[in-house]
Formats: C-alpha cells, structure tokens, sequence
C-alpha cells in the first residue's frame, strides 16, 4: 500500500505574527502535526507528505522557515507545489535541496512515490488570487502522464478545476481546466486529482477522475451559495487527508479533533 498524506493552506507568517490580525497559523499547523504524529499508529506507514499550497501567507523567506521547523518533527518525505499566496522563488528557494523542484520557470515536478505516481503542477499567478494552466505546464502534464502509462496518479495543483460555489472563491478559481480535463480524458492512467485553495473538503468529477480539494488547519469558508454571501473566512480549524492506493484510491478526512472512546456497541 502506498499513502500520502495531504496538508494545505497553512498560511504561515514570520515567528510571532498573525494573519489577518488574528489568525495564530503556526500554532494551527503545530496542532495538526501533533495530531498526524497521533495517528501514524493507525493509519500505517507513510510514504510522503504533499502540501497543496498556500504555505505561505505573505511568501516572505520568513515563513517558509518557519514552516519548515513546524514540520521538521514529522520527519517524512515532503512535496509542495505553490499557491496563490506564495511566492514562487523564495519557495523554490526554501525547498532546493530537496532535490525535486525545478531550477527555472514554473515549480511543475513529478516523482514516483511507492506504487503511485506523484505529480505536482504550478497554478500561481503572483499578484492574484485566481490560478492558471499555462501551455508550458499542460505540456509538462502531457509528457508526464506519458511517461505514466497505466500506473496510478495522484495530481496535485492548489486551483480546484471546478467551481465550489462559493462566489468570492469562484472569482479567483482556475483557468485552463477545460484542457486539462482533455489530458486526463486521453490518460489511461487512473487519476485523483488533489487541490487546496477553498479551505474544505469538496469531491467533484472531472472528466473521469475525481478530484478532492483538503481542509485548511487554519480556518474555513462557509459554504453559503447565496449570491450575496458575505465574503470572509471562519476561525474554524480542520485536519488534513489521507490517500492510500492498493488496487484502487482510497482517500479519507481526518479532523483536527478526535472524540471521546471508543465505546462498546
């Protein structure tokens, strides 16, 4: 069996800062790690961590350091791609010597995790919200998903290729995604595609994949599809993912709390 383990939107800032002016982000991601360092036990070995994007909440070096030390306790294997909060060259900064970001252009990589093919794609346009898939990171999916084959995918990319609903979150979603439903409909490969960006667990069909969006330790977004909803986050903190392929995917939420028990039925 093979398993990730998928965290976004941790939005870390400098030691000692808040986001928004109340949002303790740091203190949110140590909770998380304690809380996946908790469930190692039960949910068996781990072959990586994938983080969805928005590390960073300001993109300074700063924060990527910071967030860095925040995991360093789980001692796994570790894979980012950026999202809209980041910036793209103090992230391939922060984690050059890891071997598996690109020197130049777009942070699009892929590797071979356990029995699964792990694929992460750059979605960032520095200076907004919403994403992109540009013709030079369609390509690199096309070549990638060839070298592929049959074997299993998991994508990663921090811009949900559907709508969630939200309207304030729609605004700044992904452009591209009607191309990138094209690759994955001529892939023979099964796909799960991974996303962040909406600060909740959605599933939605694309194409013939699935595609998960992760929860935020941070905080949430009320899913209100009014069209007048009032646009902002919620101080509410949640857990993270996990994804396990042995002849199929499996994916599951875990929440930052656990309950009481277990009892006898």
């Amino acid at each position: 069996m093979t398993t990730v383990l998928q965290v976004s939107d941790t939005h870390i800032v400098a030691p000692g800062q808040m986001v928004a002016g109340r949002l303790d982000t740091a203190a949110s991601l140590q909770k998380l790690v304690t809380r996946i360092g908790d469930m190692l036990p039960q949910i068996g070995p781990v072959d990586a961590v994938l983080v969805s994007g928005d590390l960073s909440d300001d993109g300074s070096r700063e924060s990527y350091a910071h967030f860095r030390a925040l995991l360093a306790p789980l001692d796994l294997p570790l894979f980012v791609i950026p999202g809209n909060h980041d910036c793209r060259a103090h992230l391939r900064e922060a984690f050059a010597d890891d071997g598996y970001l690109p020197q130049t252009g777009r942070l699009n990589w892929h590797r071979q995790v356990g029995e699964v093919d792990l694929i992460g794609l750059d979605t960032l346009v520095e200076g907004q919200g919403g994403g992109v898939l540009e013709d030079e990171t369609l390509e690199f999916l096309q070549d990638a998903l060839a070298k592929v084959g049959q074997r299993p995918v998991l994508l990663a990319l921090h811009h949900p290729p559907f709508d969630c609903g939200i309207w304030f979150m729609d605004a700044i979603g992904l452009s591209g995604s009607d191309a990138l439903t094209d690759l994955l409909q001529a892939s023979q490969a099964e796909i799960r595609i991974l996303c962040g960006h909406i600060h909740s667990m959605m599933v939605m069909s694309v194409g013939r994949a699935v595609a998960i969006s992760s929860p935020s330790p941070c905080s949430s977004f009320a899913f209100d599809l009014r069209a007048d909803a009032p646009k902002g986050f919620l101080t509410q903190e949640d857990g993270f993912l996990v994804h396990q392929w042995q002849q199929g995917f499996r994916s599951v939420r875990i929440p930052l709390e656990g309950g009481a028990g277990p009892f006898q039925f």
